[in-house]
């Protein structure tokens, strides 16, 4: 049974028992708590809490989910994978736990010609939490299962919660039993490989608080509405209806698995090293295709990082595997053909999705080039040195900084007869784990608890009329303080409030919040900020001016009437530069982001290079040309589907409902999805001028511009300037370029006269400063202040030239001069000197130290410097002092 077919069996069940059935959230949640999806719950989350009401009874699902907290074990299991696909059903105050058990049951066991998914009952087992006895008494009189394999554990494996106040209840697994070629009898109590868990009931009844961990908590009392929250694994169930051993080996996954076999020469099956490295792949190349595919790409932070680290780990697999060059075109393409059906976007926005992946790919591989050749010196050193082990800090430095895997540098040094401090390297890493830990945790901390705005959610959905209104009169429903909810708030209070109704716009789609007032009976409050914390509820945080408000209150919200004249001009201009974007590069330079502000856009787009200044030049011009023709801005409400069917342009990874606001400029030339606010018409809009263009990752580009009357400032300013050169230089307009490069080469030439004039003077001194070496201990010493010098070059030139004058003895060369303002201390041994112990880099850090700086290099030659030139001549006296020592 293919997995598609399995997933359309789950839906059409429960769609026949009915269940609305809900299409994929994103990969990208906009839960401020996690970086991505990672169980089928996090989508419903708002209705499971009760901070938003559920707009059906019951639904069912085949939701998206990437977690990475097991990477380590993927591969090595046969169930372990980054993404995979859960089913589930859900009741929200609906159903409870016999129909759950019921559902699953019958589902599980009915034939697959009626529908089911065929399972043989004996095949089965089931556990369920300890103090559960109606759920271990409904598994026997509503599915007739037999006492014996019914098994009781603890709340680590049976009790389901967030880790935070909120709703939590006990939950019922369901294995599947492989058979005693996988392991020992005994049920899932063994917590053995045999017994597959494919799928979880949850059944969620009680309200926690105080909760000390994951499984400690106190229970407030049983949930007004009971839910029920399921998960079943498409993949596992993909593997046992399938007949074969792991995630793995499905249909979905081993084309890529097959394609690296193919690529690498290896025999998959034949070696548990290989076997596990060619799953590593499938997986991870997967997973990245469909992370790409939401939007997501490859950076040095938060999600991107994610996806880095899954392909960098592809990458280095296939280089286990023998295969240095790239690999992606094929192994991306594989794994495109295998999921399109089931995921139709992954084809149709495949140009974009190839393009950061083989741009990944080869900038990884030049790190892999660049790691390797710090690597052979490390290593070359150590031999040097007589060393057998590389240091666990240089190991680390290599991981950390320049993203070289640990495994590699473990693989080089044994091939070198060298060994690695992992215990050293393994203890760096934990301090850097523990660090990202607490980070994480008080980032967590940070996060509002969204259970505060529940019973404000329940009162009903905030309502926008800020489309067409700039004031509405409407009434104060709450007020938060310090994330508390309160009765009222006084002059000088910052607090939250929530309106019923409101005319300014909460920050979303890239555009800011809007500013303004709200103002009521004996009161004033100015907006800071204007938020949506949870689906469907606004959020302004003020600050009291005057007055107290109350809740219950009369209050009128007023937008700052010119604030958002410049942010809707903004924002049209950010649609129109997408598309002259678009006209000018192809389909294929997409949005990957934006900020829209008063007067100022930004857009992040997909392209792997720098623009010309003439493609820059005419991205303006057609997107200028659009503001003089005065196109129409219009707006319609219309189903997701007919919007997409219609080609309106989504952001990737934005989170859209069933309904969307598509905005129309010039007709189809503009069209995209969007809910901020617009101008009427593109003449509106003034002046669009892009004053920026740069990298902002690999295959990303970021375009900024000044709109309106901002734009026609900043060109006045340029105007002016032009003026005040033309006037300053005596030159037309038109020949200052030509001009300005006249002046730029006179001033070059110049400035290196003046360079070659300071190294002869410095040069002159050469004989002086070899006279002026005095022996200490057994080494020649010239330890001299420069004073002032064009360049470090120059003094590193000049300590060499007095090393070589002092002969074959043992010679040690400290030069010190003051380069733009800031000392630098050169130091120059001898081999004389080497032999006798003498080390430059270790005397240039010992200078360094003194100057307020650092320093190091080489033996023969080393550089420090530092922030005070007034201790040049202590640097140089701790030279001697050294060597004396």
């Amino acid at each position: 049974m293919k997995t598609a077919e399995i997933a359309q069996r789950f839906l059409d069940y429960f769609e026949k028992n009915g269940h609305t059935i809900v299409p994929s959230a994103s990969l990208v949640t906009d839960d401020p708590a996690l970086l991505f999806t990672v169980a089928g719950m996090v989508p419903f989350i708002p209705y499971l809490s009760g901070d938003v009401p559920a707009p059906y009874a019951r639904a069912a699902d085949n939701q998206k989910c990437i977690r990475t907290n097991d990477i380590e074990e993927v591969g090595k299991t046969p169930r372990h994978g980054t993404f995979f696909q859960m089913l589930g059903n859900w009741s929200f105050g609906d159903y409870f736990k016999e129909g759950a058990i019921r559902f699953a049951w019958e589902l599980l066991t009915s034939p697959e010609a009626d529908g089911g998914l065929g399972f043989d009952p004996k095949d089965l087992w089931v556990t369920v939490y300890e103090e559960d006895d109606e759920a271990f008494e409904l598994w026997q009189t509503v599915a007739g299962f037999p006492a014996e394999r019914i098994q009781r554990l603890g709340k680590d494996t049976n009790y389901w919660s967030t880790g935070l106040p909120g709703p939590a209840g006990p939950c019922s697994e369901i294995f599947f039993d492989r058979g005693p070629a996988y392991g020992v009898d005994g049920g899932p109590a063994t917590d053995d490989d045999r017994y597959v868990e494919i799928w979880n009931l949850v059944f969620m009844q009680y309200e926690i608080t105080n909760v000390r961990s994951k499984y400690d908590f106190d229970i407030v009392g049983e949930l007004p509405a009971k839910n029920i929250d399921t998960g079943m694994g498409l993949e596992r169930i993909a593997f046992i209806k399938q007949g074969v051993d792991n995630m793995y080996e499905t249909d979905q996954v081993r084309p890529v698995l097959d394609k690296a076999v193919e690529l690498s020469g290896r025999t998959y099956g034949a070696n548990h090293d290989d076997d596990v490295r060619f799953r590593v792949i499938a997986d991870h190349v997967r997973s990245s295709l469909m992370l790409m595919s939401d939007g997501v790409t490859p950076s040095n932070d938060g999600r991107g990082y994610i996806l880095r680290r899954l392909m960098r780990r592809a990458i280095r697999s296939m280089r286990l595997l023998g295969v240095d060059g790239p690999t992606f075109a094929e192994l991306f393409a594989a794994s495109r053909d295998a999921m399109k059906d089931a995921y139709p976007v992954v084809e149709t926005d495949w140009a974009r999705i190839s393009q950061y992946a083989l741009a990944e790919e080869a900038t990884f591989l030049r790190t892999l080039a660049a790691g390797e050749s710090i690597l052979d010196e490390s290593l070359g050193q150590t031999k040097a040195a007589g060393g057998s082990t590389i240091a666990g800090a240089e190991a680390f430095l290599l991981h950390d900084t320049y993203g070289f895997p640990i495994d590699l540098t473990l693989e080089i040094a044994e091939e070198a007869g060298l060994t690695v401090d992992r215990a050293a390297f393994d203890t760096l890493m934990q301090e850097q784990r523990s660090r990202a830990k607490a980070d994480a945790k008080a980032r967590k901390r940070q996060l509002a608890d969204t259970s505060v705005y529940r019973d404000l959610r329940a009162l009903g959905e905030t309502v926008f009329t800020g489309y067409t209104d700039l004031e509405t009169s409407s009434r104060v429903l709450g007020i938060l303080v310090d994330g508390v909810p309160v009765d009222r708030a006084g002059t000088g209070q910052i607090a939250e409030v929530i309106l019923a109704d409101t005319a300014l716009y909460a920050e979303s789609g890239g555009q800011v919040a809007d500013k303004g007032v709200i103002v009521g009976p004996g009161y004033e409050l100015e907006v800071i900020d204007v938020q949506k914390p949870v689906a469907g509820l606004i959020s302004h945080t003020v600050e009291v001016t005057s007055g107290e408000v109350g809740v219950g209150q009369a209050a009128t919200s007023i937008v700052d009437a010119a604030n958002r004249r410049s942010a809707r001009q903004a924002h049209s201009a950010t649609h129109l530069v997408h598309a002259a974007l678009r006209d000018t590069l192809g389909k294929t330079a997409t949005q990957a982001g934006s900020l829209n502000r008063a007067g100022y856009m930004r857009f992040d787009f997909t392209w792997g290079q720098a623009l010309s200044d003439a493609t820059k030049t005419e991205i303006e011009e057609i997107a200028n040309n659009a503001v003089r023709d005065n196109l129409e801005v219009t707006t319609r409400v219309l189903a997701l589907d007919e919007a997409k069917s219609l080609g309106a342009m989504a952001l990737f990874g934005e989170k859209y409902g069933d309904t969307v606001r598509m905005v129309d400029i010039g007709g189809p030339w503009s069209r995209e999805l969007c809910a901020g606010t617009h101008v009427s018409t593109s003449a509106e809009i003034g002046l669009i001028s892009l004053v920026g263009e740069s990298s902002v990752g690999a295959s990303n580009r970021r375009v900024e511009a000044l709109v309106g009357l901002d734009a026609f400032r900043s060109l006045a300013a340029e105007r002016a300037l032009v003026s005040q050169l033309t006037s300053t230089l005596k030159t037309p307009r038109e020949q200052l370029p030509a001009r300005i490069a006249e002046l730029t080469a006179s001033l070059k030439a110049a400035e290196k006269k003046i360079a070659a004039f300071e190294a002869k003077a410095l040069g002159d001194r050469l004989p002086a400063l070899a006279a002026a070496a005095a022996r200490v201990g057994d080494a020649l010493v010239v330890a001299e202040s420069l004073g002032t010098a064009a360049s470090a070059d120059d003094v590193r030139s000049l300590a060499l030239q007095v090393r070589e004058r002092l002969g074959s003895d043992a010679v040690v060369v400290a030069l010190g001069a003051e380069v733009n303002g800031r000392p630098v201390v050169i130091v120059a041994t001898n081999d004389a000197a080497r032999r006798a112990g003498v080390k430059a880099g270790v005397l240039a850090k010992g200078a360094a130290t003194v100057l307020g700086g650092g320093g190091g290099g080489r033996d023969d030659v080393a550089q420090g410097g530092g922030t005070d030139a007034s201790a040049l001549p202590a640097a140089l006296a701790s030279v001697k002092d050294a060597l004396a020592s």
